[in-house]
């Protein structure tokens, strides 16, 4: 579904990425890995549009959208999780998650019980604001508001930072669910080796912004890979 295909993106004259290629289909989660400032999110952000890439092209259901703006991708199906979470910290949970009616005909702006049966904690937090929860709470809203949009393409850029293991294992379970259903591609930036190679059908690990190594989730060398996302 998703085609990342030889782009280059630059930060002034900082070069961030330099030739990445790299796809996500439907049903699996490709997972992308890497030291922190090797050009994760910025792939990311490339693919929700949030920055422009200078060459390449980044292709969607066979279509170039390296032009279109975030709104545009949002309502082509592609949902971001960014890094930190940014949930609306004055607004309640429910008015968080309604902000993910933006892009969604009115007919269909509606929160699904799945929702909460994904996330129960929140159905019990619904009046409570943003900013009061916890960061695990924090981030199973984040994904929960991207879910309202209903993606075809679900981004979730270090689900796991900061969070209890509790809540990852939550978190895992669900991202597990959501690919079982084969109904969305799921693109995960994640640095927990474990959780990486659990959840990646597919994966490339990062080196100052190039694709050093690629392949088969259930090919992926614990040793190799550790060398590059070791700290």
């Amino acid at each position: 579904m998703l085609k990342i295909d030889n782009i280059d993106l630059y930060y002034g004259a900082s070069q961030a990425l330099k030739k990445v290629s790299f796809e996500a289909d439907k049903g699996q989660v490709a997972c992308v890995m890497g030291r922190n400032g090797v050009g994760k999110t910025s792939l990311m952000r490339a693919v929700a549009g949030q920055h422009p890439i200078k060459s390449g092209q980044i292709l969607w259901e066979g279509k170039d959208i390296s032009g279109q703006a975030p709104h545009e991708r949002a309502k082509n199906g592609i949902a971001y999780v960014p890094q930190g979470r940014d949930v609306f910290s004055q607004l309640t949970v429910l008015e968080n998650l309604k902000t993910g009616f933006s892009v969604l005909p009115r007919a269909e702006r509606k929160i699904s019980d799945e929702i909460y049966e994904l996330f129960p904690v929140l159905y019990k937090m619904l009046k409570r604001r943003g900013g009061d929860l916890s960061g695990g709470q924090q981030q199973q809203l984040a994904i929960a508001r991207a879910l309202v949009t209903k993606p075809k393409l679900l981004i979730l850029d270090e689900p796991t930072e900061g969070i209890q293991p509790s809540i990852i294992k939550d978190i895992q379970k669900v991202i597990s669910l959501l690919r079982d259903r084969g109904e969305m591609a799921i693109l995960l930036v994640e640095q927990y080796f474990d959780f990486a190679r659990e959840l990646a059908d597919n994966y490339a690990v990062m080196d100052r912004g190039e694709v050093v190594l690629a392949g088969l989730g259930k090919d992926m060398e614990e040793d190799t890979v550790r060398r590059y996302i070791a700290v």
